[in-house]
């Protein structure tokens, strides 16, 4: 009468029985290797978590060139408005499974973005923010817009005008009072502005009184 043979399996041509010491320390190694995965999993998705935190302090000129698609620049935009905790990470956790969808010249592409506003000068960081908030100001008031073209005497005013109108209409196909953030306009005004700053050195006195006389008005 034959043996009934063993059950098991060959590892690099030798048998493995089943329940053998062999067999046991092989699948101590195999869940370690599998542990090892998911501990790995783990903190790429954190560090994903934490670079999707990233994209919400980057400065508007930095988020804007980022190829993201627009579900995830929605989707930061959104995290920006939510002042609820709960809502919040909830959100965040949204993001975070959209940034695991990126591709990694993306993911490279928001890491150096991060470098480049943490290496930037502070002078150059607010000339920057400075830009951006006359930028805001240009699309949001005509008051403004004409107290810039006229302080300004370097800007083509029906360039800037042609740019303005045309943020004002891609207002009107986004959410209430917001500018698409990808509109080709709204960052052509942002480019205009910022090259006339840099001209004025950072904006002449005429502009900052304007500035600040917009501020006490508002």
């Amino acid at each position: 009468m034959s043996r009934k043979p063993k059950k098991g399996y060959y590892v690099r041509g030798e048998f493995v029985a089943e329940g053998s010491e062999l067999d046991l320390e092989l699948k101590r190694e195999l869940k370690g290797t599998d542990e090892a995965s998911r501990t790995d999993l783990k903190r790429e998705s954190t560090e994903l978590q934490k670079l999707g935190e990233v994209l919400l302090t980057l400065r508007a000129s930095l988020f804007e060139a980022l190829p993201l698609g627009e579900k995830l620049s929605d989707a930061v935009l959104e995290a920006k408005r939510i002042t609820n905790f709960e809502g919040k990470r909830r959100q965040m956790q949204f993001i975070g499974k959209l940034m695991r969808k990126l591709d990694e010249p993306t993911l490279d592409a928001v890491r150096n973005a991060l470098t480049e506003q943490n290496s930037t000068p502070a002078a150059e960081t607010a000339a920057l923010h400075e830009a951006e908030r006359w930028r805001d100001r240009l699309i949001a008031d005509d008051d403004a817009l004409g107290g810039w073209i006229e302080t300004h005497v370097g800007t083509d005013a029906q360039q800037l005008r042609a740019l303005v109108r045309q943020a004002r209409k891609d207002m009107k196909v986004g959410p209430a009072g917001e500018a698409p953030r990808q509109s080709k306009a709204y960052r052509d005004v942002f480019q205009l502005v910022r090259q006339q700053l840099a001209v004025h050195g950072g904006g002449d006195h005429a502009a900052a009184a304007a500035a600040q006389e917009l501020e006490d008005d508002a």
